[in-house]
């Protein structure tokens, strides 16, 4: 089960990194920004140390407010947040024609949440690729307490330079992960590669919609706060992302904003003005008991040195989230 108490919060911030560091991490983590005078070429050139010590700081963030399935979903009226996320899942398999016996790759996978209900949804194994050694770590432990040890599996490695043979796996997805990548083209060709010849892809990709107006101060402000809250070297364009499949010798099926004709909004979770019991966490109220639990925690020395920053930079990709979701400007799928 996920770590859910103030004190695995706690004691999670950081990941590997040792406590007396994660205040530097923290610090260094900023300065690839543009709100800490970072630029996106730097995140590019970085992306692997800037995600890693992303993840690192905050897993135990994602695992407290959201779960083990770090995305967000196409959510129908009366369902609640965990309901659309595993809905959102197992549309994904379908969609991809899983069946037993085939062997499938994650790209991306966090801690696994997604992997192990789509494992259990398709009687397939699969392997969960991650380059972050935290997120490994709790994934293991989790496929464990599952019983899912023998069919799902982890792999650290980078997805721009995977370690697997041509043509390996029967289908592959990725959900809200390739947007990490610095490079579309160069991720999206090596995922081809491991994939067998006619076999699908399938991924939930994070874009700004043909809404997103560059020259926009308040729409680069947004697109900068997600950048920063969410361990990203940029937000590419859904235009870009498509081409960038194309000229990775994939054929586009279909494609659709998942997010644009949800019943309820995406971004309700992040929402300050909405209050929700099952979600208590990630509302306004929430949120406060959060933070102040955070500062109180690092004050008396339970939590590392650094740990309220962190809950400001995700505070910060809320909002700019919420305002992407409202402006539609962005979408996570």
């Amino acid at each position: 089960m996920s770590k859910s108490g103030a004190l695995d919060l706690a004691t999670g911030v950081g990941g590997k990194i040792k406590k007396k560091e994660v205040q530097s991490a923290v610090e260094q983590y900023e300065k690839y920004h543009v709100f800490f005078g970072g630029d996106e070429e730097t995140r590019k050139t970085n992306y692997s140390d800037m995600v890693n010590k992303y993840y690192d700081l905050a897993t135990s963030f994602y695992e407290f407010g959201w779960g083990e399935s770090f995305h967000f979903a196409h959510r129908l009226v009366g369902e609640s947040l965990r309901e659309s996320i595993k809905r959102h899942e197992h549309f994904l398999a379908l969609q991809l024609g899983l069946k037993r016996g085939m062997k499938v790759l994650d790209v991306g996978c966090g801690i696994g949440g997604p992997l192990r209900e789509i494992a259990r949804f398709s009687s397939t194994c699969i392997t969960g690729l991650n380059n972050n050694e935290y997120q490994i770590s709790r994934g293991t432990e989790l496929n464990r307490l599952a019983g899912l040890e023998d069919t799902c599996n982890f792999v650290k490695a980078d997805f721009m330079k995977m370690p697997f043979s041509d043509n390996s796996y029967d289908a592959v997805y990725a959900i809200e992960a390739t947007c990490h990548a610095p490079d579309a083209l160069g991720c999206y060709k090596e995922i081809f590669r491991v994939l067998k010849p006619g076999q699908c892809f399938a991924a939930y990709e994070w874009c700004m919609t043909d809404h997103f107006d560059p020259n926009n101060e308040t729409h680069q402000k947004i697109k900068a706060e997600i950048e920063l809250g969410n361990g990203l070297p940029d937000v590419r364009s859904t235009a870009q992302c498509l081409e960038a499949l194309k000229l990775a010798g994939f054929e586009v099926i279909w494609e659709k904003d998942l997010a644009a004709d949800s019943p309820v909004t995406w971004y309700l979770p992040l929402d300050t003005s909405r209050f929700s019991i099952t979600s208590f966490r990630l509302t306004a109220f929430g949120r406060l008991i959060t933070r102040t639990m955070v500062k109180t925690l690092e004050f008396v020395g339970l939590a590392p040195a650094g740990s309220d920053r962190v809950s400001s930079f995700l505070e910060k990709a809320a909002e700019g989230l919420v305002e992407g979701g409202r402006k539609e400007i962005f979408t996570p799928s």
